[in-house]
């Protein structure tokens, strides 16, 4: 039998203090986060786009590093869904039994840490490798997210905080590493096919 990690005694009172908030918010309010957290990952993609499309222009190594930033993404999501499972936190709204703006997972469906979270931090610092000023809009971008899913009620804070650490640690250790190896990816890329990916003439 699966027995799962409660984490309410955490910050379980935080918790209900902001899913209180959001109850009483006005409704364009909830309407807006509850949109940000269901589609806001959205942008992450797109800010990697433009990312690469600028780093062309500084050469086959930055081309490389904004290459990376999807990659970077999805291992810190697999990352973050391995300590899912290892972990085994029940969602707050389920502990709690609580009225939420979005609809509470199933169970099994485990809280901590926060994949979209977990995501949204690795893309962002992952991007700050290739261009501050889309790092930096990529790190609201992805703070919003994070307390997002607060409000929406299927995190606990910790849960976030938790899953903003892990996309960081990931992206942090992969760009630095990346960085070291940049430009023989660059000539292995450049000598294929996909060698077009890197210079923009």
């Amino acid at each position: 039998m699966i027995t799962a990690f409660g984490g309410s005694s955490v910050d379980g009172t935080a918790y209900l203090d902001v899913v209180a908030v959001a109850q009483h918010a006005p409704t364009w309010l909830d309407a807006a986060v509850s949109f940000w957290s269901t589609y806001g990952l959205a942008v992450f993609p797109l800010l990697a786009v433009l990312g690469w499309w600028l780093a062309r222009r500084g050469g086959d190594a930055a081309a490389v590093r904004a290459l990376a930033v999807p990659v970077v993404a999805v291992v810190a999501y697999g990352v973050d869904a391995l300590t899912k499972l290892a972990v085994r936190e029940d969602r707050p709204c389920q502990s709690l039994r609580v009225k939420t703006l979005e609809t509470c997972p199933a169970p099994g469906d485990w809280s901590f840490p926060s994949n979209h979270a977990a995501i949204a931090a690795a893309a962002a610092v992952a991007l700050l490798f290739v261009s501050r000023r889309l790092g930096a809009v990529a790190a609201v971008a992805a703070l919003a997210m994070a307390v997002s899913r607060v409000w929406v009620g299927v995190h606990y804070p910790h849960d976030v905080l938790a899953g903003v650490l892990v996309g960081a640690l990931v992206a942090v250790t992969a760009m630095l590493a990346l960085r070291r190896w940049s430009r023989s990816l660059a000539r292995w890329i450049g000598s294929g096919r996909l060698g077009r990916l890197l210079s923009a003439t």
